[in-house]
């Protein structure tokens, strides 16, 4: 299946051909202070990724096997790529940049020794919806009373 998706501000597009149904969630301290929480990638062949807006991105040489890439513009994450091992060739894309994740299932996880408790929603914490978050942002603009 090919998949679309593009960075926050939209600079960056791309589409990912013959991506997998699965994806990995990795939990080491890198990942998690390059996204902010665990990172959640589908994994595809470099060739197999068609990227516009190249010149909206900045990579950066993250270990001595791998660089990550992020949008210069809004900072959205991009990937995670390996630069030398028997994995070279593959790119790991955030699942959050795919415009559908329909149809995924995550069948891999790294480092689950650094997995905390934020990485899990206790029973009784308060969710809201779209709908109801759009309500809330609506209220914004009235004025102070």
């Amino acid at each position: 299946m090919d998949r679309t998706g593009r960075c926050l501000c939209g600079a960056v597009k791309f589409t990912a051909k013959n991506t997998p149904d699965t994806f990995s969630a990795c939990y080491c301290k890198d990942c998690q202070r390059w996204v902010g929480g665990p990172y959640h990638g589908i994994s595809v062949p470099t060739g197999d990724l068609e990227i516009t807006g190249r010149e909206h991105i900045r990579v950066y040489k993250s270990s001595d096997f791998a660089e990550r890439a992020n949008c210069k513009n809004c900072g959205s994450a991009l990937w995670w790529r390996l630069t030398k091992s028997k994995y070279f060739g593959k790119t790991s894309i955030p699942v959050g940049l795919l415009d559908d994740t329909s149809g995924l299932t995550l069948n891999h996880e790294l480092f689950t020794d650094y997995k905390n408790n934020t990485n899990a929603v206790p029973d009784g914490v308060e969710g809201m919806t779209s709908g109801e978050v759009a309500k809330l942002i609506a209220t914004f603009d009235e004025d102070k009373k």
